[in-house]
Parts: C-alpha cells; structure tokens; sequence
C-alpha cells in the first residue's frame, strides 16, 4: 500500500508528541485541514500549507510529500551513491591515509572539456546521465588539481562541484549539496576569483532555501551582493550577471517569509543588473531579464500570501522562448501551472504540465511542486480525466485517489 502525506504528517506529529492542534499552531494551518489530511478525507493541500507544516514538523518538505530521490537508470560506474562517495572525499581529511590512484588523470584540456559538458547535461535535464559521469569528473578533477594546480583548473572543479550541488539537490540530498558547496567556494578561493564565490554564495542560497533555511538563505546571498555590487558605469557584464544572480536568490526566500515586498524589490535590482549586463552565460550558469522575469512569478506563488493571478499576471511579461536553458524553462513552466490551477484553469494546468513532461520526462518526476500540483487535481476532479491519472502514475502519485 502506498503512504500518503497525511500518513507521514500523523508519523511525524506523533514522534514530536504534537496534538493536531498544536501542529496547526505551530504550523499557523487550520487544525481541520491536518484532520481531513491525516484521515484520508484529503489527500493533499496547497504547496504553501505543506512548507509549513513541514517546517513545523522540523523536517523537509521532500520527506513530508515522499519526493523520489533516485535517477531513472541504473549505472554500473556511477549514480546518485557514486556522486556521494565523490563528493565526501573520504581521502581528503586530515589523518586518513587515502589508497593511491594508479591511473593516471587526463590532460587538463580533456578534463575541462568533460566539465562542458557535465554543465549541459544539467541544464538539459539529463540527470541519469549526469549521475553516472560526475563522480568521476569529480575524482579527476582532484587530481588534475594535485598535477597542474593553476587558476584555470581550481575554477573548473569549482564548477563541477557547483553541479555536484545542484544534482544532489534536485534529487532531493541538500545535506550533500551543502558538503559540495563548501568545496566549490574553497576551489573558488583557490582560483582567486570573487565572482566564482560569489556564484558559489549563489548555490548555497539555494541549498539553504531548500533545506528551510530561509532566512540564512536570504541573509548570505544579500550580503555577497552587496560586496560585489559593480559599479554602475565600469561594470563588467559577467559582474552584473552574478550580482543579479545573488539578489535573485535572495529574493525566493525573502517570499517564503511572506516579504513579498522585499523579494519584488530585489527582483527589481536584478532586472535592472540584467538590463546592464545583457544576456550573459558564465561560471555555469544564465542570466538576463527573462531570467529574472520568471523569478517573479516564482515568488508570487511563494509564502502564504500565495498570489496565483499576480503570477499569472508576472508570466505575461515572459517570452518563453527567450528562456535558453531548458531545465529553467521547465521550472517556469511548472510554477505556471500551478498558478494555472489555482485560479481555475485546470485543464490549462494539466496540458502545461504535459508540455514540460514531455521536454523534460526525467526532470519532472524530482518536483515536489508538479507532484503536488497533480495531487490537488486529483483530488478536485469531477470525472475520471485519463490523461491527469496518466501523468500521476508517471510521476508516483496514486491515481487511485
């Protein structure tokens, strides 16, 4: 038999010795919501309302829904234990005696090219794949380092880790990513390059948001903004991009404890970095002002003031097509759907959430908000609706709700 969220809330709130009206309390939900949820009579409830029940339940929200934490193939050299075991370098701390590696590691030309296209596969969406090569990027990227110890080549591994992080945390391991973090900013610092800190500064971010972490989140990505904010006439387009990077990352959590102001207005500062900057691809990533744009419906649909028709009213200033990575239109696409069914339009939900599977079948089963979102139409639906029980069996939610 599968188990349902409220099967997990009730199994947390009983190992915290709550009573479903001190959740509710603490959570601030209505106690009615974690009564019909725990008793089978619902079977999900808004993104925002499982964030805070997760956060008063003191746990993840991945391990509140029951997110998938795995890639879809399986992989004789590689994986999701692989990429653990590469990211916590066992050799690598003080008093270990780590085994000698009797193969030689490739020319750094070779390697770096290996990390291109690692940071491809990752914005393509092509997680199985990424997780069966990145372990051992990674391992050679250490000694590629220990061989030839330039700048060049710390920046590199300091991009890998940056995908070491990433993956670990779409597939739902922020406690992995953190480690990799800590590795991308010493490689960073290694290379002498603050603008690759400042990136890294930007994934951690994203790590802390995703572990609840709001308000560090928030905290770190401002104050590493504020270091590297460029000046306003001798600014370098690849400045501007990761000091709009960092105000964009801080603005996600800012939302989250419901500053929608706060968020909106460093959202602002972003696009106009990015209206300085044009469209720049550096340190692994993207960023422009359709970049931002799609960040601000993101956030309307962050905390508990949850604003689906300002998203909706957000996403009309977005030319999808603009959007040049296709795991971030993707996730676009997916806060579009959501904001599609919370004002009503479900089958304009349901055929976004079709057009994303297809582009993007693998990236799609690790998203706890599509997982939700499907949930809730399930839930609502008048008549059987084939296609919605289709892509909830596609992305492990029972469609025998």
């Amino acid at each position: 038999m599968s188990t349902s969220i409220g099967d997990h809330i009730r199994s947390l709130r009983e190992f915290r010795d709550l009573t479903q009206e001190g959740l509710a309390s603490r959570a601030g939900v209505s106690v009615d919501i974690i009564r019909k949820l725990e008793q089978g009579r619902r079977q999900t409830a808004r993104i925002t309302t499982l964030r805070a029940l997760a956060r008063a339940l003191d746990v993840q929200l991945e391990r509140l829904v029951g997110q998938p934490t795995v890639t879809q193939q399986l992989t004789d050299d590689g994986g999701l234990i692989a990429l653990r075991d590469a990211i916590q370098d066992i050799g690598a701390l003080p008093g270990v005696l780590a085994e000698d590696d009797a193969e030689d590691p490739p020319s750094e030309p070779a390697w770096v090219a290996s990390v291109k296209a690692a940071t491809t596969q990752y914005w393509q969406g092509e997680y199985s794949g990424l997780s069966a090569a990145l372990p051992l990027i990674l391992r050679d990227g250490r000694a590629v380092a220990r061989q030839t110890s330039t700048e060049r080549v710390w920046q590199q591994l300091a991009l890998a880790y940056q995908l070491a992080a990433c993956l670990a945390t779409q597939a739902g391991h922020p406690d992995w990513a953190y480690t990799a973090v800590e590795k991308q900013l010493a490689a960073a610092a290694r290379a002498s390059d603050p603008l690759m800190e400042g990136i890294g500064v930007s994934t951690l971010s994203w790590v802390l948001l995703r572990q609840g972490r709001w308000e560090q989140a928030q905290d770190i990505a401002v104050r590493k903004a504020e270091a590297l904010e460029p000046s306003f006439m001798k600014g370098t387009p690849a400045q501007f991009a990761v000091y709009g990077n960092l105000l964009v990352a801080a603005a996600t959590p800012a939302a989250r404890r419901d500053d929608h102001d706060r968020a909106i207005e460093l959202l602002s500062g972003a696009e106009a970095a990015a209206v300085r900057s044009g469209p720049v691809r550096a340190y692994g990533t993207a960023f422009s002002v359709t970049d931002v744009r799609t960040q601000k419906v993101n956030v309307a649909l962050a905390g508990s003031e949850n604003r689906p028709e300002k998203a909706l009213e957000f996403a009309g200033e977005v030319r999808v097509g603009e959007i040049s990575r296709p795991v971030h239109s993707a996730s676009y696409r997916v806060d579009v759907a959501q904001a599609q069914y919370q004002t009503g339009d479900s089958e304009g939900a349901l055929t976004t959430l079709l057009e994303v599977e297809e582009d993007q079948p693998e990236w799609i089963k690790l998203q706890v908000l599509a997982s939700a979102t499907v949930r809730e139409m399930l839930e609502a639906e008048r008549r059987r609706n084939t296609p919605l029980r289709g892509l909830a069996a596609r992305l492990g939610v029972d469609p025998a709700l």
